[in-house]
Order: C-alpha cells, then structure tokens, then sequence
C-alpha cells in the first residue's frame, strides 16, 4: 500500500549536496517525489511509495555520508502526491 510522508531535516543539510545526493538515492528506490532547501535552514522531503520502500529509502538516507548531516527529523504523513512522476530538486 502506498503510502505519502513529509521529512524535514535539520542540522548541516545545506551546502553539503544534501539534495542532489538524495536525489541519487532516490534512483535506487520505487518512490517519486521532491527534496528543497527551506528558508530556515531546514531541508524538505516529500516521497511517495510502499510503506516498507520509503522506509528503506529513509534509512539509506542515514547509513549515507549523509546521515552525520542530520541532527533532528520530523515526520509525518500527507496526503498522496497528485501529478507527480519522478523524483525531482525543487
């Protein structure tokens, strides 16, 4: 069953190539959606997908250089991504 979430990101996610090397991974996994930069310093990931694939893209996002990045997560669940093919920078 598909499944919607939202991440936000906080910590070192700017500057580092945190998008473009979420991006990459997305490539791997069977999930569309979008990663930006916030105003605020945070980062934004929107993904759709099976539950356990967005689960496991999540997870490669922390066993990745990445994961020392990030030092706070939050989660929830959205409503499904209309209109969107891929997996896209915004």
């Amino acid at each position: 069953m598909d499944i919607a979430k939202q991440y936000l990101f906080e910590g070192r996610v700017q500057g580092v190539g945190f998008r473009y090397s979420t991006k990459r991974l997305a490539m791997g996994f069977d999930v569309i959606g979008w990663i930006r930069n916030l105003e605020d310093g945070r980062v934004e990931l929107q993904v759709m997908g099976d539950e356990a694939e967005v689960a496991d893209f999540i997870n490669e996002i922390h066993d990745s250089p990445l994961g020392p990045h990030t030092q706070e997560q939050e989660e929830r669940i959205t409503p499904p991504l209309d209109g969107v093919t891929g997996f896209t920078i915004r």
